[in-house]
């Protein structure tokens, strides 16, 4: 299934994309789920499933307004440095990780397929970075990594745009350059786990302006899906609708010389074969 959030008349509201359209979901599935996230919560997506088993489309997706999937989660990690040569890009000449680079960002930081990413007035150094997500479903604290892939709802994708300058505002952190508003975007959808295995491989990709900048696959991972979750949850409890953005490939726009920075009107896209393709054109912070 490919659960999507969604704007309907100012509100916001959640169904499954199938063929010919979209089905909306929101109080209809007998128990009054919110969102995504109260249906991934309550374990319901059988029931989602009986109702969209006979149920034709309410709406055509591009007449909808696409939200991030989940809208809340509790948490929304972020991975850096997850692919081979992703450390190399560096030049610091350091060993290869032991353990996962790591940040979070808020969802206000986020928009959704087919929404503008804002570049902001205060910097011209907006950058792209094409990403898997993983989708938490049943919670947990200290889940070993044998029985992580249980713990993973479904897949989506991220466009983890990142503000380069801002990066090196503070010390020690990357915050600052990782929370613009608007600045990323995830969707467009959730493909779940009976229709899509998390162990994969996966591939992903990203373009600007048909260009392809980024291109791997998760069999080149150093630290994999399993090991995230089974990492993430010693030291913090995973929710249902948590949202694990897995690290992005080599090829951002940083590494370039010169850089190549994304500039307004550029469309930024990211694809995994199995999950579709997230949208998004470059627009000016008003």
């Amino acid at each position: 299934m490919r659960l999507l959030s969604y704007l309907l008349d100012g509100e916001a509201r959640y169904g499954a994309a199938v063929a010919g359209g979209v089905v909306d979901l929101t109080r209809r599935i007998g128990r009054d789920f919110s969102d995504v996230k109260a249906l991934i919560a309550a374990n319901a997506l059988a029931d989602a499933q009986e109702v969209i088993a006979d149920q034709q489309p309410d709406y055509a997706l591009n007449d909808l307004v696409l939200l991030p999937p989940v809208l809340a989660p509790e948490k929304l990690w972020c991975i850096g440095v997850n692919y081979a040569e992703r450390n190399a890009e560096y030049k610091d000449n350091s060993d290869l990780p032991k353990y996962p680079s790591l940040f979070v960002r808020s969802m206000s930081s986020m928009t959704g397929s087919g929404q503008p990413l804002e570049k902001p007035k205060v910097s011209d150094q907006l950058d792209y970075e094409g990403e898997l997500v993983i989708v938490i479903g049943r919670g947990g604290r200290h889940i070993p990594r044998e029985k992580a892939w249980s713990h993973i709802f479904g897949m989506t994708l991220c466009n983890e745009g990142t503000i380069r300058d801002w990066l090196r505002h503070g010390k020690f952190n990357v915050t600052q350059g990782k929370n613009f508003d608007r600045s990323g975007s995830i969707g467009p959808w959730i493909v779940t786990a009976d229709e899509l295995d998390p162990r994969g491989p996966h591939d992903i990709t990203t373009r600007v302006n048909g260009e392809v900048r980024q291109q791997d696959t998760t069999e080149r991972l150093m630290f994999p899906f399993d090991f995230l979750i089974s990492y993430l949850s010693t030291f913090a409890t995973l929710k249902p609708g948590d949202m694990i953005v897995t690290g992005t490939p080599t090829g951002a726009g940083a590494r370039f010389d010169p850089p190549r920075w994304l500039k307004v009107g550029d469309v930024v896209e990211v694809e995994s074969s199995r999950i579709g393709v997230l949208r998004n054109t470059v627009a000016a912070e008003q």
